[in-house]
């Protein structure tokens, strides 16, 4: 039987010896194509089966019911790649590509979904099914402009502008980078879960807030350039001004009406990006020092899952802690740390289980209490539900309380 080769990559230690690696998760990453690829065949067996509507269930419950199947079947992946082959892993083009192609193949599922949904005659729960599937679909390529969008170069920066045009997610990169890697962790930053928060209620406070702190800092990008915020170098009005072609192309195309599909559909790809932001910082809180400044964001500071199949679909993004500390470090070389707050399933279980209040604060509550050591004073609350909350974990750490 024939192997495929991998790649060795080498490096220098601390000591100076040499070190040779080869990473076994190198083709892996062709697993991220299993998702794209079931939501583009569900589509060949709907004219397969005659137009049975009950293929357009297949991508919201890939999604939301076998993407934690998998997970949990594949279980977790904890290895690290030896830091003396982090730059020479980190400047291999290979894992690039995987990025860059992924935001294409996005791009062609929604172009194709949009296709489907205005030449086929589909029952309103079928629509339904593709707003939250397909849009769940888009908003995941967000994982892929994140990544492009940390780095410098114009052409990653160009096809991370380019896949957020999908959904119109326009300010996210500029606000990502410089509002939400700042206030992570911190009661200032709209985009960090507070413990006791449901998502619906996150949802209102994150989406308005980034949108409205993503447009300041484009304004303050423009200014330092000499041009105003109205102008065609707007990277975030760009964006927009996609969108609203998307919808305009695509009303002369297919008529009107499929505006029905695709305004909540790209409501729904930015609710897929709440959803992610819900979850990775829930509860977690940067302590103020004395100076009046928060403490540097550490691994401890987001919630961190090693679920293999999640994992490559996403590009680590599930290696949330090491992102947020080394923010350039590339997805495939990023790290798991044996003393991080740790989710119990990959993002798209979290998801499922967050949509249902009740059971989210079942699940993780208690965990944003471990993690403090039981001092609700060192977690990020909901003011609103503070006073329950206090009267449920109490106002102090155990020890404090002992003390006194």
């Amino acid at each position: 039987m024939t192997t495929i080769p991998l790649k060795t990559f080498s490096g220098t230690a601390d000591d100076g010896s040499k070190v040779f690696y080869t990473d076994k998760k190198r083709h892996l990453w062709w697993l991220g194509f299993f998702g794209p690829a079931l939501i583009f065949a569900s589509i060949w067996a709907h004219f397969a089966s005659g137009g049975n509507p009950i293929f357009t269930l297949v991508p919201a419950l890939y999604i939301y019911g076998l993407n934690p199947l998998i997970d949990y079947f594949m279980g977790e992946d904890t290895h690290n790649p030896p830091e003396a082959v982090v730059e020479d892993m980190s400047s291999d083009g290979y894992y690039r590509f995987h990025v860059h192609i992924r935001v294409y193949v996005g791009i062609a599922l929604f172009l194709t979904y949009v296709w489907f949904v205005g030449t086929q005659d589909l029952p309103w729960w079928s629509i339904i099914a593709l707003i939250i599937g397909v849009g769940a679909a888009s908003g995941g390529i967000m994982t892929m402009t994140h990544e492009l969008g940390h780095k410098s170069n114009k052409w990653d920066r160009l096809s991370a502008k380019i896949g957020n045009m999908i959904i119109g997610y326009g300010h996210f990169n500029i606000e990502h980078n410089r509002g939400h890697h700042t206030h992570v962790s911190t009661p200032e930053d709209p985009a960090s879960a507070r413990m006791g928060e449901s998502i619906y209620r996150f949802a209102v406070r994150e989406i308005s807030g980034t949108v409205k702190r993503g447009l300041m800092h484009e304004k303050k990008r423009l200014a330092a350039q000499g041009r105003g915020f109205w102008s065609i170098h707007n990277d975030v009005l760009q964006v927009y001004a996609a969108a609203l072609i998307t919808f305009v192309v695509a009303s002369v195309l297919f008529g009107p009406w499929i505006l029905l599909f695709l305004i909540p559909h790209h409501a729904f790809g930015w609710y897929a990006l709440t959803q992610a932001n819900y979850v990775e910082h829930y509860g977690l809180l940067r302590q103020k020092l004395a100076n009046g400044k928060y403490e540097r964001c550490q691994p401890k500071h987001s919630w961190n899952t090693n679920h293999t199949f999640s994992n490559m679909m996403l590009f680590h993004l599930q290696r949330h802690s090491d992102h947020h500390a080394h923010p350039q470090r590339p997805y495939q070389v990023l790290r798991d740390f044996p003393d991080v707050p740790a989710l119990p399933t990959g993002y798209g279980g979290c998801f499922a289980v967050a949509a249902v209040p009740y059971f989210w604060y079942k699940m993780m509550d208690h965990r944003v209490m471990d993690w403090a050591g039981g001092d609700l004073s060192k977690v990020n609350v909901d003011p609103k539900h503070r006073a329950r909350l206090e009267k449920k974990y109490g106002s102090q750490s155990p020890v404090a309380a002992a003390a006194e």
